[in-house]
């Protein structure tokens, strides 16, 4: 009687963690060409990383020769200087570009796996107006947008998919943009 009880305690563990237990899905196709360029973080999950910023937090990404991709993260700091970051991401998966891995580390440690982190192109608007970037763990996501605002009806709507993607969207924090 015992082990069915633990048997059954286990097997509902497992089905009330579904949505956690599934892969983050990724959108159908990436076009780098299209992607690449500046994006405005409209939303973040708070990170370490990005304790710094306050605002006006931009993302540049510019296709390299050797097929990689240049990106610099750009964002106001509390005395008000801009603080910025410079790193490189590879497509993990040629067939959608939609998984990526990202590096800030110097390119003489990009030979270390654990300097990689995963970047998951997990909503993408058809014009590339709009862009989610998420990762398998769930901690992090971000909101961004080729402009500095965004209409509330999409971004409900961009926040609606994610959580039916099990993202913590109570978690979001909406990034100020000023001029």
């Amino acid at each position: 009687m015992k082990r069915l009880l633990i048997i059954g305690a286990m097997l509902a563990a497992c089905l009330s963690n579904s949505a956690i237990a599934q892969e983050v899905r990724v959108v159908p196709k990436v076009d780098l060409a299209k992607y690449v360029g500046v994006w405005y973080e409209i939303a973040r999950f708070p990170n370490r990383f990005q304790d710094q910023c306050t605002g006006n937090v931009t993302a540049q990404y510019r296709k390299r020769s050797d097929g990689d991709i240049d990106v610099i993260n750009r964002c106001k700091q509390k005395d008000h200087s801009t603080d910025e970051a410079i790193g490189r991401a590879r497509v993990e998966d040629a067939i959608t570009n939609a998984r990526l891995k990202v590096r800030f580390a110097p390119d003489w440690l990009g030979w270390i796996p654990f300097v990689w982190a995963d970047y998951l192109v997990i909503d993408l608007a058809d014009d590339y107006s709009y862009a989610v970037v998420g990762e398998p763990s769930r901690e992090y996501l971000w909101v961004l947008s080729r402009t500095p605002t965004m209409p509330d009806a999409t971004y409900e709507a961009i926040v609606n998919r994610a959580t039916e993607q099990g993202f913590d969207t109570a978690k979001l924090k909406k990034t100020p943009q000023q001029p």
